[in-house]
């Protein structure tokens, strides 16, 4: 895998969400308050990318979770915590993961995981 691990192998082509490169966040770049919390984030470009190293090595599943974080980098925290919490047994009806299912695909275009959730639903029938 050439391209593994992204932080040794494509220093470059990791970017923060304001688009600094990882060799860019430093100690000393903190101090002078050019890093911000925002640069210390995962994109969901960094994200894509480690998912196709996953398919490239024959890890399917992973790449799979890879990339419904990616869709999920820009969901709002306070949501991410009600679909975990709405994802805990006996936490939910079929109905109310239906429903946070259809808002994930609508409000934040992240169709796999609302594919997920729309699986956990079908096994509470």
């Amino acid at each position: 895998m050439p391209d593994y691990p992204l932080a040794q192998q494509s220093v470059d082509r990791v970017r923060s969400p304001r688009g600094l490169t990882l060799d860019q966040i430093t100690l000393e770049a903190v101090l002078r308050g050019d890093v911000v919390m925002e640069d210390l984030r995962i994109t969901s470009d960094a994200l894509e990318s480690q998912a196709a190293i996953a398919e490239q090595a024959g890890r399917r599943q992973l790449a799979e979770n890879l990339r419904r974080a990616a869709e999920l980098v820009n969901v709002p925290d306070d949501v991410i915590l009600e679909i975990y919490t709405k994802l805990r047994p006996g936490r939910s009806t079929a109905e109310e993961l239906r429903r946070l299912a259809d808002t994930l695909e609508r409000e934040y275009d992240a169709t796999r995981s609302a594919t997920l959730v729309r699986e956990a639903a079908l096994a509470l029938r």
